[in-house]
């Protein structure tokens, strides 16, 4: 099958299809101003904002971690946001704006709205913003890039991930297929936390642990899974160090994509 290489989405459902490994796939980047359509309370510790608009006409998104920058105004309210160019990329003003990557949650393409799921802690950025923003307020978000995608033909799944990943593992068991065999490890900071909305599925296994401290059990708890026969990959995302034991043990194991979210100490981390 001939794919057309500049159509993402051909290009991203062909690999889902019949790929192998990871395939960088970049999408015609584009920047947006959008509204807040809505405001939803998952958890004590994550919160929902809908925003939507005609900006989202003809938004690219395929791949379940797929993400976009919000990028926020200059202390004193000036925006200076980037500008797509004629090679649909971004080019950025000088110094650079302060922005956060948001995994999607959902798109609805008909109606142009957009999911992103915020954790609220203290201090942060994107957090106090989205903790006070307030419907009808105006975002702009850049974005997505592309996907690092990977294809829905394994044997095998396995899902590391703190709550900051909780939104690309609820897509992708919305968006995988219908006899899918995964194990979902997710560790997080309350038990409160653990009424995030996931998708049941029957050949899925989801695992929630709660941080004991400074101590992170999430690697050696996935170390110890007992992997079926066939061919097994591991998207592991999350707090960097905790999830660094994996990429060797990955090496040896498993196919991987192995993403630091954030870090801690480290504000805007870039993995």
């Amino acid at each position: 099958m001939t794919v057309d290489r500049h159509d993402p989405a051909a290009r991203v459902a062909a690999h889902h299809r019949a790929g192998s490994g990871t395939a960088r796939i970049g999408y015609p980047i584009g920047v947006r101003r959008v509204r807040i359509l809505a405001r939803q309370q998952l958890t004590p510790r994550m919160l929902r904002l809908t925003l939507g608009g005609p900006a989202l006409a003809g938004f690219h998104t395929y791949q379940a971690d797929d993400h976009v920058k919000i990028v926020f105004p200059d202390p004193d309210g000036t925006r200076r946001d980037p500008v797509a160019n004629a090679q649909e990329m971004l080019d950025w003003p000088r110094p650079l704006p302060t922005t956060r990557k948001y995994t999607i949650r959902r798109y609805d393409a008909a109606a142009h709205k957009l999911d992103l799921d915020f954790v609220l802690h203290d201090g942060g950025v994107a957090s106090t913003w989205a903790a006070s923003a307030a419907m009808g307020d105006e975002v702009t978000i850049a974005g997505p890039p592309g996907a690092k995608a990977f294809p829905h033909t394994y044997d095998h799944y396995v899902f590391a991930i703190d709550g900051t990943a909780l939104p690309a593992v609820g897509r992708w068991l919305e968006d995988s297929p219908a006899d899918v065999s995964a194990h979902v490890v997710v560790e997080v900071d309350a038990d409160a936390e653990r009424g995030y909305p996931l998708t049941r599925r029957a050949g899925v296994a989801v695992t929630w642990l709660v941080r004991d401290g400074d101590h992170s059990a999430l690697a050696e708890t996935v170390r110890s899974l007992r992997l079926p026969a066939g061919r097994t990959f591991l998207f592991a995302a999350g707090e960097a160090t905790d999830i660094r034991p994996l990429r060797a043990w990955s090496q040896d194991h498993v196919d991987s994509l192995i993403t630091g979210y954030w870090k801690r100490g480290i504000a805007g981390l870039e993995d």
